[in-house]
């Protein structure tokens, strides 16, 4: 049986086990995990069945080659999951029906598990004329902050919230507007953001030309282009946001650039995609190849990588049959192109182990040596695949042939593929891994360094506890286990805090060389590092063939940080690096930073504290009866439950729809103050009431300020608007009363009223009868 953490253990059982619909296990080890994967992709195969189950089974086994975590969460369950990552969308048409059509199709493909890129560089700019309807455009922002709500809305399949990617050509009228979007805080939190650089804007900073921003062939705007340049890296050293797409490159060192232009990734970046293109991960363990771990003769198994990698590229050629899709464009792209994103994970604990300095020239010279072998033995894997199974639906021989990249590879290999053909269009990508490397007993994250050598993570308990989890990094538990618990760790051990940013960016480039997609890499810069030393950085990455940047400088306004041990003394410190933005944190884009949700409601005890409230809604006959019962939890009172009553039969169903999805979310734990946003944020198309010398857009709305009122009593949420809250006064009773003028949904006007069981507006005569 596999030995492990025992944090790697609860991952595994948070995340990836197998259950039944009671909660009981159906996988009773995690070799039945690797064995249900197994068997699930062995079903694509049109022969030998059993003996590919054995062979993908061994693959998995001891953490050698982990598929991403949609393929170990979703193979062989027979949900209606898809196994991959993440999705690029289609192009937004820039009229309000498409608009909306796409909103609903993203929507369906994040309920099934995905996250999603959109490019917005299709929209037109605000203030652009809507013909036919005789009104100024809204602009790209207003719709992505529709997408942001909707995004905040849907569950993704596991109980995980959604993320986006969200680009923008740097062209675009509305770029400025776009790279300041997060400057107003909680604006676009679902998304991250990136810009399209393309190579002429790079010129034109360079020599100080000046640069004009166009839509539909119509310049609105000529700015210097280096104004340009600083507003986007002063917004990215101000708060992680906007990184930088170096499309161009992208595109030209695509493999498919005969028959496809990209223009949008996944949310970690790692994967450039066309529209509807899928994501699809999985990642070599490098940390475990490695023979006579820090001895002289230190070496990666490379006859073990050449055979692993051959094994990961069939395993992932199979999910694309095996798996369900969102949507049947989705399905449509995967299978045109069969696209792979196969990479490693365990770089750096490999490199420490073979005495290597991350960020030195033998770790740069190491990294590409055995990305080298794994690129190459990948694409005369899927050779030997297209001899087999046939080629992807799109090859072009000559076309394929011709691709810049394709022509970089080893002659032998471009030999084969002339020969056979190739079964999947592209093969490489790094992805960050962080839920996966955690499970893999704690080996370092894709491409990046060490974080820390150990750090303290925050368990949350079905029973609603938490729990501190010391949490130490593979490579240096081996050392201690070789060398003594008191040994002093080599110089060669380096960490994200003592590596300097030109380091970071020698790695990302050096791995970029032998990557068909892209990598993602969060470039860790320390806080006191001057602008213009900062601006370098996505220089150098520009000028060493990176295909993108995103640095993260600590700031106020993201992360959250980690408790770290000092290796010496193990005692705690605050770390000086938060946690990376979203793209760089797990290789799903929904991991919750250092604190992990278990998935298992809060128990209830036999009786509750709570407090009843009543709202009076204008437009209803009766009165509606709020119930909100607390627990205590570590000494904090918290709402657990929430009940809601009415006699109006009309509010019935969505009433129970509602106080039972509250409920749920509050039992759960954690920070459950965003209801409160959620609710507050409602507006009724109809329009909504004036209460008390206020408007509260909806009923909905005024529930959610009840919510507000009874969290601040109890001590859950801070009171900052000196104790006055609209709805939720501090009566426990709350009634709000008859206004006699409402907002007209018509005319927008205050001139509403209700009369005879009617609303009608005495501005514009509209009239609407209940």
């Amino acid at each position: 049986m596999t030995q492990m953490a025992s944090i790697s253990q609860q991952i595994w059982d948070m995340k990836y086990r197998l259950k039944g619909p009671t909660g009981d296990a159906v996988d009773k080890t995690i070799e039945d995990s690797w064995r249900r994967v197994a068997h699930a992709l062995a079903a694509a195969e049109p022969r030998n069945r059993t003996d590919w189950e054995e062979t993908f089974f061994e693959a998995m086994n001891d953490f050698r080659f982990l598929p991403a975590g949609r393929i170990l969460s979703g193979a062989g369950t027979g949900r209606k999951v898809t196994m991959f990552n993440c999705f690029v969308m289609g192009d937004i048409p820039d009229d309000m029906a498409g608009i909306f059509e796409h909103l609903k199709q993203a929507a369906v493909t994040m309920q099934q598990g995905g996250g999603i890129g959109y490019d917005f560089s299709t929209l037109r700019p605000k203030g652009a004329l809507v013909k036919g309807v005789g009104a100024d455009a809204s602009g790209p922002l207003s719709f992505m902050d529709v997408w942001d709500a909707m995004c905040r809305t849907i569950m993704s399949a596991g109980s995980r919230r959604g993320a986006m990617m969200a680009t923008m050509r740097c062209d675009h009228p509305d770029i400025e507007a776009f790279v300041d979007a997060k400057r107003e805080a909680g604006r676009l939190r679902m998304f991250n953001l990136s810009v399209l650089i393309s190579d002429a804007f790079m010129a034109a900073v360079k020599s100080g030309d000046a640069w004009e921003l166009k839509f539909d062939g119509v310049i609105y705007k000529s700015l210097p282009a280096r104004d340009l340049w600083n507003a986007i890296m002063r917004a990215t050293y101000s708060y992680a946001e906007p990184g930088v797409i170096f499309i161009d490159r992208i595109n030209r060192l695509n493999n498919l650039h005969y028959c496809e232009t990209i223009h949008a990734t996944n949310p970690c970046g790692e994967q450039p995609l066309p529209p509807y293109g899928v994501c699809l991960l999985g990642s070599v363990n490098l940390a475990r190849l490695v023979i006579s771990p820090f001895e002289e003769e230190a070496r990666l198994d490379e006859a073990q990588l050449a055979r692993l990698v051959r094994v990961a590229v069939r395993m992932m050629d199979n999910v694309i049959d095996s798996s369900n899709y969102p949507l049947p464009e989705h399905r449509n792209e995967a299978f045109s192109k069969r696209r792979l994103g196969l990479g490693v994970t365990g770089l750096a604990d490999a490199l420490i182990m073979c005495r290597a300095r991350y960020g030195g020239r033998e770790a740069a010279r190491l990294t590409e040596h055995w990305l080298a072998l794994l690129r190459r033995e990948a694409y005369l894997a899927s050779c030997e695949l297209a001899e087999e199974k046939g080629p992807f639906p799109l090859y072009e021989a000559e076309a394929y042939l011709a691709g810049e990249n394709v022509q970089s590879l080893d002659p032998d290999v471009v030999q084969a593929i002339r020969t056979h053909g190739i079964r999947n269009a592209l093969l490489t990508s790094i992805a960050p891994t962080g839920t996966i490397s955690l499970f893999a007993d704690n080996v370092s994250s894709g491409l990046e360094p060490v974080f820390s050598y150990a750090y303290t993570r925050n368990m949350l308990m079905p029973d609603g506890s938490r729990r501190e989890e010391e949490v130490s990094d593979y490579a240096v538990r081996l050392y201690r286990r070789l060398h003594g618990e008191t040994a002093d760790l080599p110089d060669y051990f380096v960490n994200a805090q003592s590596l300097t940013p030109s380091e970071h960016v020698v790695m990302q480039a050096a791995a970029q060389k032998f990557i068909d997609s892209s990598i993602s890499k969060t470039i860790n810069v320390p806080e006191a590092i001057g602008f213009d030393e900062f601006k370098d950085v996505y220089l150098q990455a520009y000028e060493l063939g990176c295909k993108g940047c995103t640095t993260y400088r600590p700031n106020d306004v993201t992360g959250a940080v980690l408790a770290i041990k000092k290796p010496e003394d193990g005692a705690a410190l605050q770390s000086e690096l938060p946690l990376e933005p979203l793209r760089a944190r797990a290789e799903d884009p929904y991991e919750a930073g250092a604190i992990v949700h278990l998935t298992q409601p809060l128990n209830r005890p036999e009786e509750l504290p709570g407090a009843t409230y009543k709202v009076k809604w204008p437009d209803s006959d009766h009165a509606m009866y709020i119930t909100l019962n607390d627990i205590v939890q570590d000494g904090r009172r918290r709402p657990f439950e929430v009940f809601i009553n009415s006699k109006n039969m009309d509010h019935f169903a969505w009433t129970v729809a509602l106080t039972r999805m509250i409920s749920a979310v509050f039992r759960r734990g954690g920070d459950v103050s965003f209801v409160v946003e959620e609710l507050k944020a409602v507006f009724d198309p109809r329009g909504g009431q004036w209460m008390g010398g206020r408007y509260v857009p909806s009923l909905l709305a005024a529930i959610g300020e009840v919510i507000e009122r009874h969290m601040i009593s109890i001590g859950f949420l801070p009171d900052h608007a000196g104790g006055h809250h609209g709805a939720g006064t501090g009566k426990k009773v709350v009634n709000m009363g008859n206004a006699p003028l409402r907002q007209c949904p018509k005319c927008g006007q205050s001139t509403l009223i209700r009369q005879e069981g009617c609303d009608s507006c005495t501005n514009c005569g509209h009239s609407k009868c209940s």
